[in-house]
């Protein structure tokens, strides 16, 4: 049985894709494939997160339902964020589909695909949304072997007033930090050597379980384990950075001198509308706290432009912030009314063209500070970690330790020296290329 597999979304879903391909290897008359032609069975995990990824979703689902058929392809199943919102309008709108799979199922993978292909009949499964988030699982790394996303909790408290996530992911819940050292100790025997630590959010992490945030403490146990050279942090609330996180991140070596804050915005009234927990002044004062005790940190955001009752007035705020923190990395998302949200029954909502306007007004400031970051890094040594060699050429695609993969820029490195994919290397900076990096060996 040949199944191919189609992951969607953020790096939460990977995880989850990657434990199903775990969980699916236990049957032997399972292989995987990349070509729709050849698949008996397609699986799609799905991202609702915003409308441009319910679309993606969707579309995929049409996409693949013409395998089904007209191809050789005898079970289409979906999974995740989009099966477990829209649970009845899959299977009623899309016939094609054979099972659909809620966010909290994942688990039951292989017993739905076998059943399926005995008799073939609809399966719809949600378990409770409470069940205790696990890291125990195999999983199947998808990223390359050299590094690797932890996540270390599931589901959402903060309840904002655009998001879905506490309705199709549950209330938050921590990963024991037993299992979390023994997952991260196996990603490291199998040659992992950078973990990117994910959540709805980070910063959060244990409080549920010890009464108390044990980022700290798990970032500590993690930077014990013999292979693991570094450590990534993604989806730090601000409000919830401490103080005892910001010293084990500026003592900790292996800990890379880099977060991600999503802040949304910076204007005080649509912070409040999106219920947001900080307001400008804070988000200022921890921004400048982080680069007092950390110089050499990057910081990322994300922001989210035509909220509603956003006017000029807010807009020029979120401008002015921009301008004035100088992050390293921002990215800037159109604000997605989401059924089922208070902000999408919210009055004066933001016209679409206008959305657009200003979250390109916000790129093109951005655009303009990182290029000049970027400018400001040559001359600079830094240690890379090789991603891969250019085709043809005696050159290889790298990342600092201001880079997430998949998400940030790459330096270039032309060298005749034979590097590995993993490889970590001295390099000098000696251009910049947009967002982009180039460099020599030292």
């Amino acid at each position: 049985m040949k199944i191919l597999f189609i992951s969607l979304g953020c790096d939460k879903n990977l995880v989850d894709t990657e434990e199903m391909l775990g969980i699916l290897q236990e049957n032997r008359d399972i292989s995987f494939t990349d070509d729709e032609e050849e698949a008996d069975v397609i699986i799609i995990n799905t991202c609702c997160f915003v409308n441009d990824a319910k679309e993606e979703s969707i579309n995929t689902i049409i996409d693949m339902a013409h395998y089904r058929t007209e191809g050789k392809c005898r079970s289409l199943i979906v999974v995740g964020c989009l099966a477990q919102r829209y649970k009845t309008e899959i299977i009623k709108e899309i016939p094609e589909v054979d099972a659909v799979i809620g966010t909290a199922s994942t688990e039951a993978i292989l017993d739905i695909v076998e059943k399926l292909n005995k008799d073939n009949e609809k399966i719809e499964l949600y378990d409770s949304l409470d069940k205790p988030a696990t890291a125990d699982k195999k999983r199947v790394i998808t990223t390359g072997g050299h590094y690797a996303f932890l996540k270390i909790a599931e589901g959402c408290n903060k309840c904002c007033s655009y998001c879905v996530i506490p309705s199709i992911r549950g209330k938050y819940r921590s990963v024991p930090i037993e299992q979390l050292v023994k997952k991260a100790g196996e990603l490291a025997e199998s040659g992992v050597k950078e973990l990117i630590l994910v959540a709805q959010e980070t910063t959060m992490y244990g409080v549920d379980i010890y009464n108390k945030k044990m980022l700290p403490d798990l970032l500590n146990k993690l930077c014990d384990i013999r292979g693991i050279y570094q450590i990534r942090i993604l989806y730090c609330y601000p409000e919830e950075i401490t103080e005892e996180l910001i010293q084990v991140i500026k003592k900790q070596d292996k800990i890379c001198k880099y977060l991600d804050i999503p802040i949304q915005h910076a204007s005080d009234s649509i912070l409040k509308a999106m219920k947001r927990r900080t307001t400008n002044a804070q988000l200022r004062d921890i921004i400048c706290r982080l680069r007092e005790e950390i110089p050499d940190i990057i910081l990322r955001t994300t922001l989210i432009s035509g909220f509603p009752g956003e006017t000029e007035k807010e807009h020029s705020e979120l401008i002015k912030f921009v301008k004035q923190m100088r992050f390293d990395r921002l990215g800037v998302f159109v604000y997605s009314p989401e059924e089922g949200t208070p902000a999408a029954e919210m009055d004066n909502q933001v016209p679409e063209e206008i959305k657009e306007e200003r979250r390109n007004e916000l790129m093109e400031i951005q655009q303009e500070i990182a290029f000049e970051l970027s400018e400001d890094r040559i001359g600079q040594e830094m240690t890379v970690m090789i991603e891969g060699k250019i085709v043809d050429e005696d050159a290889y695609i790298g990342r600092t330790y201001m880079d997430t993969p998949g998400v940030d820029g790459n330096i270039f490195i032309t060298t005749e020296e034979e590097l590995v994919t993993g490889d970590f290397v001295k390099v000098v900076v000696t251009g910049a290329a947009g967002y982009d990096l180039i460099g020599e060996i030292v």
